[in-house]
């Protein structure tokens, strides 16, 4: 008997956290906006069963850090993240995709979630404004939100 494996066996499915971000339905086919224009909608944080588990950039997700999710904006993308509700402003850097679940625009950690002032109801609307997305050819456009940045120096 062989040990070989038969050509109608498939091989053991990769599950590890960033292979099933970057395997969900939502993120297939989805187009990056590179544009750095603002956007709203609801933002809501990493649960606890995420915690320390590899984000889309490789990295593991710390609760502590400015980390954040968005199913459209680049990797390594920096966005102010304002809650419309209090006013609430917080800095965040877009390295995993995500959040798969309503229309909610972004996913933030724990830290950031205190920031905005998001733990007693855990979403809520919200305007991204990306500060520097990063383009194609490895250079870096500024979005609207670098107006904001330049004009509070």
């Amino acid at each position: 008997m062989s040990t070989a494996r038969s050509a109608q066996e498939a091989p053991p499915a990769d599950t590890s956290p960033a292979s099933a971000h970057a395997n969900h339905p939502a993120a297939q086919g989805t187009h990056l906006d590179r544009s750095g224009k603002t956007r709203k909608g609801k933002v809501s944080y990493y649960g606890h069963k995420f915690y320390r588990k590899k984000m889309a950039d490789g990295t593991p997700m710390d609760p502590q850090s400015d980390a954040a999710a968005s199913k459209t904006l680049p990797i390594g993308t920096k966005a102010r993240v304002t809650n419309l509700k209090n006013g609430s402003t917080a800095e965040v850097e877009i390295r995993d995709r995500g959040p798969y679940a309503g229309n909610r625009i972004v996913d933030v950690t724990p830290k950031t979630a205190d920031k905005l002032g998001l733990k007693e109801d855990g979403t809520a609307p919200v305007e991204v404004k990306p500060v520097e997305v990063p383009q194609p050819d490895g250079s870096m456009k500024p979005g609207t939100g670098a107006t904001d940045s330049a004009q509070k120096q």
